[in-house]
């Protein structure tokens, strides 16, 4: 095994998140535009013992995390010692625990476990969850099926969100089976928001991907309390259309310059146990050459 390494595993925004019919498995399909931003977990990985010592500043993580499941996966014949810092919001839509076991992942395949099996890292990831292959592209992009099929958009735009997370939390499986109460009409491929969302992406326009954006979950949640509240303190300071990341709870406004995202966030009221954060897009080091 390397020496020691540390790695961030950042968070993600979904742009656009359609939910389309069951397929099998019992999954739901969807077609959803994906960003990482610079809203990041750290681990830190040194060798260590014959086996996994897994450590983390969030002690509800201690004993259920996707990091330890990931490792497993990996077959690593050397032990370690991982260290995870959580910075992202647990439950909160926006994929920190997909990434952290993405980020290991990464990891195996740059080197830092020494000589690891041979795996099918995509379905490796796939095992892990339906969002772990999304954060093996390291940039925004367009996914779909049950999350396995990922089309890479190229290098995100430079441009920023305002994160609003209240003090509540949202399970996927309710919020799929409130969708599930209503009728929602079919949506063939041609016709969908995220493919016209993601090409506006590609161009960097700022305003069409604005007019574009959508989730299928906002209504479903928004009318939890806390939530609606939130999406109302971010249209309070001026946000154009805030939206909801994943089936939430945290929501969030794009900003095209760091002056206007951190003019939006001062401009937010402070909430007692509502948290806030400014961040970037963020695309990995293959995307940004």
């Amino acid at each position: 095994m390397k020496a020691g390494v540390t790695l961030q595993a950042p968070a993600k925004l979904n742009l656009s998140l359609e939910v389309l019919g069951r397929v099998a498995g019992g999954l739901h399909g969807i077609r959803s535009v994906m960003v990482p931003v610079d809203l990041c977990d750290e681990l830190a990985i040194s060798p260590g013992g014959e086996d996994l010592r897994f450590l983390c500043d969030d002690p509800a993580l201690q004993n259920e995390n996707l990091v330890e499941r990931a490792y497993r996966i990996l077959d690593v014949q050397a032990g370690a010692k991982i260290e995870l810092r959580k910075n992202i919001p647990v439950q909160a839509g926006l994929g920190g625990g997909s990434s952290d076991a993405a980020a290991i992942l990464l990891a195996a395949q740059r080197g830092a476990f020494g000589s690891v099996p041979q795996i099918d890292y995509v379905q490796a990831a796939m095992e892990l969850g339906s969002d772990v292959p999304f954060f093996l592209v390291e940039t925004a992009a367009l996914v779909e099926s049950t999350g396995e099929r990922v089309t890479a958009l190229g290098k995100a735009p430079d441009w920023h969100a305002v994160i609003v997370k209240p003090p509540v939390s949202v399970s996927t499986r309710d919020a799929y089976a409130r969708l599930d109460e209503s009728e929602r009409g079919s949506r063939p491929r041609n016709a969908s928001v995220s493919l016209r969302l993601g090409e506006a992406l590609q161009r960097g326009d700022f305003d069409r991907v604005i007019e574009l954006q959508q989730n299928d979950f906002l209504d479903a949640v928004s009318s939890t309390a806390e939530i609606a509240q939130a999406l109302d303190m971010l249209r309070e300071a001026g946000a154009r259309k805030p939206m909801l990341s994943g089936s939430g709870s945290a929501v969030y406004s794009l900003a095209r310059t760091t002056a206007e995202r951190d003019k939006l966030a001062e401009r937010i009221a402070a909430v007692p146990e509502f948290e806030i954060f400014a961040c970037a897009f963020r695309s990995g080091a293959a995307w940004t050459r």
